[in-house]
C-alpha cells in the first residue's frame, strides 16, 4: 500500500481531523482514510460498465444482437511487430 505525508497541515485542521475521528470512533489515520477515499471515489460517480449495461438495458439490446460481431469478426492472427 501506498504512504503519504501531509505537511504544514494547521494545528486547527488536525485538531478538527481527531474530532471528526473519535465521533466516528475510529483513529485519525482511519478518518483521513476515509475522507480521502469519499473525495476520490464518490458514489455517485460514473461507472463506466454499469451505464452502458443500462443503455443496452433501455434500448432493448440482447446477445442476439451482438452475434454479428463474431460472424464479421477477422479471425487472423496479427503479424508481430518488425524492426527492420
Amino acid at each position: 500500500m501506498a504512504m503519504l505525508t501531509v505537511r504544514n497541515l494547521p494545528d486547527d485542521v488536525h485538531r478538527a481531523l481527531r474530532v471528526r475521528a473519535a465521533q466516528h470512533g475510529r483513529s485519525t489515520e482511519a478518518e483521513v482514510r476515509d475522507i480521502l477515499e469519499s473525495a476520490v471515489k464518490p458514489p455517485s460517480r460514473l461507472r463506466m460498465g454499469e451505464a452502458l449495461a443500462a443503455l443496452g438495458r433501455r434500448i432493448g439490446l440482447t446477445d442476439k444482437d451482438f452475434e454479428v460481431f463474431d460472424r464479421v469478426r477477422d479471425t487472423t492472427p496479427a503479424e508481430p511487430m518488425r524492426f527492420e
